[in-house]
């Protein structure tokens, strides 16, 4: 059984999507996960093997990573699943990629770093929309302003989130959200911090301050001390996330949580393939130095779920092939601030143009 590249969780939404990529690229990925009627149904129509088991039967799990070159990682939410294939990947010496935006995720990892290098493996979670083209664009920026102080980053899509992406949102609605100040990841309160943000159009969007990955990721890859990052929503929809903070505590509660994801599970999977194809999301980035000194930047890109399965194929592709660094990594820390300009979509936007 050839098994150098192993998707795990290879049929959920977004897991099927890079799936379908990696057999387009020519590669043939090992397909894993828990339901075996599922990966049955969609290796076989792939062409493809998998293996059936739950990340909690460690024996399935070492056995199933034996003679692996990477994993890609695709069963969320990754606060409950990243350690499993973490640990199993350190034991077997097996690169470990993943599609996460949680930033708890992101900093345990880093954590991690010294274990990795001496297992003369990779850590990269975010190898997908979270968080490739937001890692890019802090790059670019801070190479724009190497003495930036202070990085400011949003993005507004307004398109359909996943239902694995929803769950993953209501896991952790109950911490609020987070930016970094002097190097120290602070808590702040949902709703708290919102402002008008230009994406490239010339208008005021209402964004908010949420807990997005680069809090963890920018400063590993920047070093930039004071970062904050907004997701676009409609005004009135921050001014609920504000109120719902004040009872944010109840979604702690079993039965409170359990009644948020039976209403995911009754909606649709995620963006349609037309909504995918015509999508598209617009990012905007900020950097100031101790002067007052600003530089902007504006990046346009494809469709999150579509980005997502071209930026980690691409990324598996390039450590399949021995493009990589022991330890623990974020996309543009290896691959350059450049490397979301090679994916279809992708424009950049500088003040003036």
């Amino acid at each position: 059984m050839s098994k150098e590249l192993i998707i795990y969780g290879a049929y959920g939404y977004t897991g099927e999507l890079i799936a379908r990529h990696a057999v387009a690229q020519g590669l043939k990925p090992l397909l894993a996960g828990r339901d075996p009627k599922k990966l049955q149904a969609l290796a076989g129509e792939l062409n493809l093997e998998y293996k059936a088991f739950s990340l909690d039967d460690t024996a399935a799990l070492d056995e199933c990573l034996k003679g692996a070159k990477v994993v890609l990682h695709c069963a969320g939410p990754f606060m409950y699943t990243y350690k499993p294939m973490m640990h199993a990947c350190l034991k077997a010496g097996v690169h470990y990629l993943d599609i996460t935006g949680e930033m708890k995720v992101f900093e345990a990892m880093s954590r991690k770093s010294d274990e990795a290098q001496k297992a003369g493996i990779m850590f990269m979670p975010g190898c997908g929309f979270d968080v490739v083209p937001s890692d890019c664009l802090a790059n670019m920026l801070k190479e724009a302003m190497p003495d930036a102080q202070y990085l400011e980053m949003a993005f507004a899509s307004g398109g359909r989130s996943s239902r694995g992406t929803q769950k993953t949102v209501i896991e952790g609605l109950h911490e609020g959200s987070a930016i970094r100040e002097h190097g120290r990841i602070k808590p702040i309160a949902a709703g708290s911090d919102a402002k008008q943000i230009n994406f490239g159009d010339g208008k005021g969007t209402w964004a908010v301050a949420i807990p997005w990955g680069d809090v963890s990721t920018a400063w590993f890859s920047t070093q930039i001390p004071n970062i904050k990052v907004y997701m676009g929503l409609p005004e009135k929809v921050i001014k609920s996330m504000k109120v719902m903070g004040y009872f944010s505590f109840l979604t702690k509660l079993g039965f409170v949580k359990n009644l948020l994801i039976n209403k995911v599970n009754s909606g649709p999977a995620g963006p349609t393939e037309a909504q995918r194809a015509s999508g598209k999301v617009n990012l905007w980035g900020e950097v100031k130095n101790a002067k007052g000194e600003t530089k902007q930047l504006w990046l346009t890109v494809a469709e999150g779920y579509k980005l997502t399965s071209l930026t980690a194929v691409a990324i598996a592709q390039k450590v399949l092939n021995n493009d990589y660094k022991v330890g623990y990594h974020t996309p543009a820390s290896i691959y350059g601030s450049k490397f979301i300009m090679e994916f279809e979509g992708s424009k950049i936007k500088e003040p003036g143009l």
